[in-house]
């Protein structure tokens, strides 16, 4: 199988503040296509241990297919590599307290995800209105958009994509019924809701945003690692997170915050750590990304 074209967002960033080391233990909780695995392999020697999670099934396959080509190259240098075919809010279930020297997250939908049409990510293309980050369960955006009322679909609208007129999206939405192509739902939102003068995005981004974080949960997957990170690191381990949208980086700021101002953890990034100019015109999806990075006390 190809693999499709990928670049790891803040990857020198990333390998910095985790601070990886021969023999360390580090998890990469969202391997995706192993942009960021890869290079922490590298550094981890032959007594190191990686632990890869990745929910989505084609990505864990592609992952692993790109540490298999790692392997080759270190040979006896490769360090051990678990794969958790599962959800990071279940780390804590296979991870034992206090074992890992560095955790590392990237929040949000992979490039792999938008670029195929089928998996209904993008309202660039046409394709069905699924989202699933592992579309083999759960609760699809179809579903979502055709059997929420109005005021749920308004309010999730505006509370997951930030969007101030949920309202008069939620009511066109409701009008259109039933709604089945992500180019379908592009065209209802556009046309309530059409571009301000200066908008710089499309106007079914946020729309779109909400829809898949609340069909993931992906701010009850975050807000699960947060609680759980500091039982998975050892004292002078690392927690490095990379967020796309402020929803994501709130959460993480907050977290950091209590957990600095309670002694557990001392934050390693005053302010976010954002791309430069050159990151962001070759990978233009890391003009978004913050990294946070924190350490256990």
């Amino acid at each position: 199988m190809a693999r499709p074209e990928h670049v790891p967002v803040l990857l020198e960033e990333a390998l910095k503040y985790l601070n990886v080391r021969p023999g360390c233990v580090v998890a990469d909780l969202t391997m995706g296509l192993a942009g960021h695995s890869s290079e922490i392999a590298k550094k981890l020697g032959a007594r190191g241990r990686l632990i890869c999670f990745d929910r989505d099934p084609k990505a864990m396959q592609l992952g692993r297919a790109r540490l298999d080509e790692v392997r080759a190259e270190l040979a006896t240098e490769m360090p051990e590599v678990l794969f958790e075919p599962r959800a990071f809010s279940e780390a804590a279930q296979v991870i034992a307290p206090g074992s890992l020297d560095g955790l590392l997250a990237d929040f949000g939908v992979s490039s792999l995800q938008l670029d195929e049409a089928h998996r209904g990510f993008s309202f660039r293309s046409e394709g069905p209105l699924d989202m699933r980050m592992n579309p083999l369960i759960g609760e699809t955006a179809e579903q979502v958009v055709n059997q929420a009322d109005e005021e749920e679909l308004a309010n999730l609208i505006y509370e997951f994509g930030e969007e101030r007129r949920s309202r008069r999206i939620a009511r066109a939405i409701v009008r259109a019924r039933p709604i089945t192509t992500t180019a379908e739902l592009a065209r209802v939102v556009s046309a309530a809701a059409p571009s301000m003068k200066g908008d710089k995005i499309h106007p079914a981004t946020r729309t779109f945003q909400a829809l898949r974080i609340r069909v993931n949960n992906e701010l009850g997957e975050i807000q699960s690692l947060l609680k759980s990170a500091g039982f998975l690191l050892k004292p002078g381990g690392r927690l490095v997170l990379i967020s796309f949208h402020s929803l994501e980086d709130r959460l993480v700021k907050d977290a950091f915050r209590e957990a600095a101002r309670n002694g557990e953890f001392e934050v390693l990034t005053k302010k976010p750590v954002v791309a430069g100019e050159e990151e962001e015109r070759k990978n233009p999806r890391s003009r978004s990304a913050k990294l946070r990075a924190a350490e256990k006390r």
